[in-house]
């Protein structure tokens, strides 16, 4: 398993120029897109995996169970491959056609839920066909992302660090997306452990409840939750940001045709909340995005004119209504 380890990582930061009210300004860009499996779920995958081995849960003939929105279903599958065992992904519609076709292609099974839970999602449904799988098989090993200690811990002690061993001086703020949480509380307990002053923003999608908020219906995958996270802590937050469809994909659009960098869904919103805040804080003036994957498995939904119309929404830059 440790030498996995060696094959994560190391993702570079990428400075880009938006417009800020007529200023240009400059943000960095942590492109987690170029990490193997294609996003920062590698590392998380890889954390929870390694805890089970070291855990004794993983024997031969036992098959890894997790419900994911894609890019850790992608990474999962990656690590089953490696271990030489099975791996099923319970997915839900707001899943991606790319994500499906690359899971597939990895040999996973794909159960599918299709019943809108009562916080607007599908996390809730998708975690009962979890429990509702364990209870008829015990062959399957949960890897239960969403309250897993490792979840956080691999990116308090291998993303965090990376980051700050980056650059010349740890940035003003930083953004980074929330669904289980465990990404940014990860970073944000290590920055808090190095004492550094460096502002924490979590960024979620209208609709979730993964740190209060009002239950909704929800669109993008990889970001927002339909229950509340056991990571985020009040410690660790100094700002939280709520960000709709329709800014994440004029973000993802316009850095796409202005630096020829591919978001994806939730790297969009990131940097639509970046940008409002950089507007309504004009003493930040280093900015570090984490953007969790690249654009290539968005293109039938955020990137798609025909999806934004068939769900009611509009490109727009953040601070514009209507």
């Amino acid at each position: 398993m440790d030498r996995f380890e060696a094959l994560l990582g190391l993702t570079p930061i990428k400075p880009i120029t938006i417009d800020i009210q007529g200023e240009p300004r400059t943000i960095q860009l942590k492109l987690e897109g170029y990490n193997i499996s294609g996003s920062i779920k590698a590392r998380t995958a890889y954390g929870l995996v390694r805890g089970l081995v070291q855990d004794g849960r993983i024997r031969p003939g036992m098959r890894l169970l997790e419900s994911t929105s894609g890019n850790l279903g992608v990474a999962l599958a990656g690590m089953a491959r490696y271990l030489n065992i099975g791996f099923t992904a319970i997915l839900d519609p707001m899943s991606t056609v790319e994500v499906r076709s690359r899971l597939t292609d990895l040999g996973a099974h794909i159960v599918m839920v299709d019943k809108v839970d009562e916080a607007g999602g599908y996390l809730l449904s998708r975690l009962a066909k979890v429990q509702e799988m364990l209870e008829a098989d015990d062959s399957y090993v949960w890897v239960d992302q969403y309250n897993s200690p490792k979840n956080p811990e691999i990116h308090r002690r291998m993303t965090g660090p990376e980051i700050l061993d980056q650059l010349a001086t740890p940035p003003d703020a930083l953004f980074a997306a929330v669904s289980t949480g465990g990404t940014f509380a990860g970073i944000s307990q290590c920055f808090r452990d190095r004492g550094v002053a460096t502002r924490m923003v979590a960024v979620d999608v209208d609709g979730s409840v993964a740190y209060g908020g009002e239950p909704g219906r929800r669109y993008l995958s990889g970001i927002g939750a339909s229950r509340p996270s056991s990571f985020l802590k009040e410690s660790l937050i100094d700002h939280y940001a709520y960000v709709d469809v329709g800014e994440a994909a004029y973000y993802c659009r316009t850095v796409l045709a202005t630096t020829g960098v591919h978001l994806g869904a939730s790297s969009g919103a990131v940097v639509a909340a970046c940008a409002r805040y950089l507007r309504e804080n004009p003493d930040v003036r280093d900015a570090l995005c984490i953007c969790a994957d690249g654009g290539e498995k968005y293109e039938s939904t955020i990137y798609s004119d025909e999806w934004l119309e068939a769900i009611g929404t509009t490109l727009r830059p953040t601070g514009v209504t209507g």
